[in-house]
């Protein structure tokens, strides 16, 4: 079963590069972030046509998720990460597919920091935390993927000292992300890179894409059950090439049926 994960920045305005992923990759399970739509918008009826069910938890202009499950509809699923009944950002959505549970999230940025946006960016993260670990409690084969927006690594990055103060990348951020790792989750593409050096993200600014400045934000966490069935992960760093294309680059797992 091969999972993947898109920040497709604009389901709308991206559509047709989609489309054209969805069609020459087809991954079973497809989870979008930012798709920036409210869920009146969202264009389900354009991934039936090419065989895809959907379900979104959308907003006007900003955030918004979404899954993809090719071939079958998901019968059940949850909208909102859990802890904070006032929080009305559309960014977590969750749903069993084929064996396998599926969270997909899209968690704050947290710039500029210090400051409120960078205390909501670190509170998400301690209710994510807590999800995962009744997750990871379940013993059910899981996979929690997304845009964190965390670089975990310096050597995640193209130059350390030009995101230095960036959100992504500050002390808080990465012990947040650590300790997530450290309840039991494998962070598959590091685990097949663990030198580094692969990017999901380039700016559109300063000719990033061109010069390979890049980064890596979007990561594939796997609980015990579904990391002893991996075979394989990787990035689809071609599509960030292709004309309008989303900023992100997709990230996918393959596990074992």
């Amino acid at each position: 079963m091969k999972i993947a994960s898109f920040n497709i920045n604009g389901v709308k305005a991206r559509l047709p590069r989609l489309i054209e992923w969805l069609e020459e990759t087809r991954p079973a399970v497809a989870c979008l972030q930012e798709i920036k739509s409210p869920d009146e918008n969202f264009p389900a009826g354009d991934f039936e046509k090419i065989g895809y069910h959907a379900i979104w938890h959308g907003q006007k202009s900003f955030n918004g998720v979404a899954i993809l499950t090719d071939g079958e509809a998901v019968e059940d699923h949850t909208k909102g990460l859990p802890g904070d009944p006032g929080d009305d950002q559309s960014r977590f959505i969750e749903c069993d597919y084929r064996g396998v549970h599926i969270a997909n999230l899209y968690l704050p940025n947290g710039n500029p920091q210090p400051g409120p946006k960078f205390d909501y960016k670190l509170a998400w993260m301690e209710r994510l935390r807590t999800r995962m670990r009744e997750l990871l409690a379940s013993e059910k084969p899981t996979v929690v993927l997304g845009d964190f927006n965390v670089i975990p690594h310096d050597r995640d990055v193209w130059s350390v000292q030009r995101m230095a103060d960036d959100a992504l990348m500050q002390p808080a951020s990465r012990d947040a992300y650590f300790r997530l790792l450290n309840d039991g989750w494998t962070d598959a593409i590091d685990t097949l890179n663990p030198r580094g050096g692969v990017w999901t993200f380039w700016d559109y600014q300063a000719g990033a894409w061109q010069r390979d400045h890049g980064f890596r934000i979007d990561h594939l966490l796997l609980s015990p059950a579904a990391a002893d069935r991996m075979v394989a992960a990787g990035v689809d760093k071609e599509y960030r090439g292709r004309e309008k294309a989303s900023d992100h680059a997709p990230v996918w797992v393959e596990l074992k049926d």
